[in-house]
């Protein structure tokens, strides 16, 4: 299940089904994330400018923070569902087909196919 960077008309969060790193969907949540991501670069950008500026009114700073709550929202949705995805993908690693392999001079047990 992937987490999705959007949410339902009632704030819920919205899952994507599939094993399909290509699909229709699923190009699209990427699509939005990297642009979730490229907004986010700006509003710091925009932020630090702001707090630099020792001039800056109220309406200025106010704009600024609700802006980087905003970004900051959809930068920690998107690490959470990328996370997820690595989780996810995290598998044992299978057995070798003929068992561990063992040196030529170990000799306990039956010698193992090389």
């Amino acid at each position: 299940m992937r987490l999705l960077p959007w949410t339902g008309i009632d704030g819920r969060p919205c899952y994507l089904s599939t094993d399909d790193p290509d699909s229709l969907l699923s190009r699209l949540a990427d699509d939005i994330e990297a642009a979730q991501l490229a907004s986010a670069d700006q509003v710091l950008a925009g932020a630090r400018a702001v707090l630099g500026d020792t001039g800056a009114g109220e309406h200025a700073l106010r704009f600024a923070l609700v802006r980087a709550v905003e970004s900051l929202g959809e930068v920690l949705r998107v690490a959470a569902s990328r996370g997820e995805r690595i989780t996810d993908q995290r598998r044992p690693d299978p057995e070798p087909p003929y068992g561990s392999l063992r040196s030529p001079s170990d000799t306990s047990g039956p010698p193992r196919a090389w």
